[in-house]
């Protein structure tokens, strides 16, 4: 939040508001939701969370962004994704394709993110250099990668 203040920006942070064991989840819900609506872009911390992909509910805002229209920069990310995937699990490479320990397809096309998180965001490898990429973008006009 201080390199938002040191850029003239207003942060708005999930944690925000103040949450204890007595809030209801739907009005933390509805809260993250509005600070959404009110946004004029998002950064996303998408490093891995608790195993090889980011955290769903970051994921989740990233989506609501992207349905918004705002600009988004992910920040945290480091491989691709089966070399992440493959960091928790064995993969197996059964007639050309990428598959796990449950015989299920991983996307190998070398992107940093799956296919649909990574065609939607564009990426920094800190959040200062992601606050720098998204002021950028807003200079520019441009949404596009």
């Amino acid at each position: 939040m201080a390199a938002c203040e040191l850029l003239g920006l207003d942060a708005l942070s999930p944690f925000d508001e103040l949450i204890d064991s007595s809030t209801p989840p739907q009005s933390i819900y509805e809260a993250n939701m509005e600070h959404l609506r009110r946004a004029d872009g998002v950064i996303a911390n998408l490093a891995p969370f608790r195993g090889a992909e980011p955290d769903t509910g970051t994921v989740f805002e990233v989506g609501v962004a992207n349905a918004f229209g705002l600009p988004v920069v992910g920040y945290g990310v480091r491989g691709t994704y089966a070399q992440r995937l493959e960091a928790h699990q064995p993969l197996e490479r059964v007639k050309g394709i990428l598959r796990d320990v449950d015989d299920q397809v991983v996307e190998d096309f070398g992107l940093p993110l799956n296919l649909m998180l990574a065609s939607s965001v564009q990426l920094a490898e800190t959040a200062e250099q992601a606050l720098q990429l998204l002021t950028q973008i807003w200079r520019d006009g441009d949404l596009a990668d």
